[in-house]
């Protein structure tokens, strides 16, 4: 007998996942100058903000996932697997990423700073490829022609993600304007190329969104 998947034992997992993540950051997270704050203070503190709003950003759209489907299969739990595992390193070379563009962090040359930014484009990339495959693999299981539509919307829109994080990738491997941080300011495209995109959605398909 086939037993039916259950996503409220996966969304509690996968918050328990969030919540670990979450930890990591603070026990990572210190003030080394005592009730002193300083440059290096103001930096790490700094990172922590933006590691953590990042952290919450990411639970927020997993969190939209499953209100949007009801839909749960074996590769939909992989996909979000493969997703967890990615967002518990994520935060951590973008904190770095962080205090490098601050002065501190110690990253000391181009090739550095190479390496950091296409560390952080491949896990960027991971995990908005895993929310783009759930979406898409929930929107080739859903019969209703409403909610396959929207869940369709969203597993192109997550795809843009996936395309401007390889972008910027090959831009870091490439080495082409490093110093200024050009492979993180093409995450920039991601704003317009999503407002394009719902624009000729709801062309195509007016009233679903």
């Amino acid at each position: 007998m086939k037993l039916l998947h259950n996503s409220s034992r996966i969304e509690a997992f996968s918050d328990g996942v969030f919540a670990f993540a979450a930890t990591l950051m603070v026990v990572n997270f210190s003030l080394d100058s005592g009730v002193g704050f300083d440059k290096s203070s103001g930096a790490g503190f700094l990172s922590f903000a933006v590691s953590f709003f990042v952290l919450v950003s990411l639970w927020w759209v997993h969190y939209n996932f499953f209100r949007r489907n009801d839909y749960i299969d074996n590769w939909i739990i992989l996909f979000n697997s493969v997703l967890l595992f990615v967002s518990l390193y994520y935060v951590f070379p973008l904190k770095t990423m962080v205090q490098s563009l601050l002065g501190e962090g110690g990253i000391s040359s181009f090739n550095d700073l190479s390496n950091l930014f296409t560390l952080y484009g491949i896990g960027f990339l991971l995990i908005f490829f895993c929310f783009t495959m759930m979406y898409f693999r929930a929107f080739k299981k859903t019969k209703s022609g409403k909610k396959s539509l929207v869940l369709f919307f969203y597993a192109r829109h997550f795809a843009i993600f996936v395309l401007v994080a390889a972008l910027s990738i090959c831009l870091a491997l490439v080495g082409i304007w490093i110093n200024i941080g050009f492979p993180g300011w093409i995450y920039g495209l991601i704003g317009p190329l999503c407002f394009w995109h719902v624009n000729w959605f709801n062309k195509k398909y007016p009233g679903i969104l």
